[in-house]
């Protein structure tokens, strides 16, 4: 009983510490997975979770949001109202979700953010979108101002795709697109609304997974090719 009693005085501390270590891990890797300015999912966290949730449910939204005036803000205010700009955002983009059970969002770099949110029925989208851009748009305090952005936004459903497209990833892929142009209809009509237009095709081409002419995107022509 003595022996016993000893060992486990000498253990106790050691497995406290490898208890305390392991909590220590974990919210490292946490913390790695999150962007850190807008405490949201990074991008490639981001996709892992969303083909899960597609997996799991027949009809959710994939919805990009991307801000409108935001270069303004920071040339204007500087740069620390900037990154107020993307941390209001965010927080809009959170509170926007609250009530959807098992949504998620994501910076996905720059001004852009992204959202894959489980929907009981597909007419509840419009609903949700609606919402989204109220939040997104709403002024946001920094420095003793009242400054705003706007949003231009597109959505995609899945269960538009029909079973063509089975495969998680795939969908995801399909719907990110679908949701990319979506979004950039938006854009081109001036931004700060949204758009969703139960398309189940990309009419783009894409170069690198991305819309072709969209920002980051370029086309490499070889010389002599046909």
């Amino acid at each position: 009983m003595t022996t016993l009693l000893q060992t486990l005085t000498a253990v106790g501390p050691m497995a406290a510490a490898w208890g305390a270590h392991g909590l220590w891990m974990r919210r490292r890797l946490t913390a790695a997975r999150r962007d850190p300015l807008s405490g949201l999912w990074t991008r490639d966290t981001f996709e892992t979770r969303a083909a899960r949730i597609l997996a799991r449910h027949p009809n959710v939204a994939v919805v990009l949001c991307d801000l409108d005036g935001f270069k303004a803000v920071n040339d204007t205010h500087g740069h620390a109202a900037g990154d107020a700009a993307i941390r209001a955002a965010a927080a809009s983009l959170t509170d926007a979700l609250d009530g959807h059970p098992g949504a998620i969002a994501a910076r996905l770099g720059g001004d852009e953010f992204a959202a894959v949110v489980p929907l009981a029925e597909p007419r509840a989208l419009p609903l949700l979108l609606h919402g989204l851009l109220g939040e997104m748009t709403a002024p946001f305090r920094h420095a003793g101002q009242d400054l705003s952005v706007g949003a231009s936004i597109g959505a995609a459903l899945s269960s538009d795709l029909g079973p063509a497209v089975s495969r998680p990833g795939e969908a995801l892929a399909t719907l990110l697109r679908l949701a990319d142009e979506a979004m950039y209809a938006v854009k081109r009509t001036g931004g700060s609304g949204w758009y969703y237009p139960a398309a189940t095709t990309p009419a783009m081409g894409t170069t690198a997974g991305r819309r072709t002419g969209r920002a980051g995107t370029h086309t490499t022509h070889r010389k002599g090719a046909a």
